[in-house]
């Protein structure tokens, strides 16, 4: 069973245990998990980047290639 407060100190202490808890998990959540995110994030913007570039350069050769079937 879980045992309450009963004093105004008590409450106070058993509030700071919890958010000392919240902290140490948002601390994790930020230094750990969003660092992983943001650096998939980068390297998938630069395959992305890649695969716009072939794209154009696929629409560069078909209209050349319609140019010189016109001229």
């Amino acid at each position: 069973m879980a045992k309450y407060p009963k004093t105004t100190n008590e409450h106070i202490i058993s509030l700071y245990g919890h958010v000392t808890g919240l902290k140490k998990d948002i601390c994790t959540i930020k230094n750990n998990h969003l660092k992983h995110m943001h650096e998939d994030i980068d390297k998938l913007g630069g395959k992305i980047d890649k695969i716009y570039w072939v794209l154009l350069a696929a629409v560069g050769a078909v209209a050349i290639t319609l140019l010189e079937k016109i001229i």
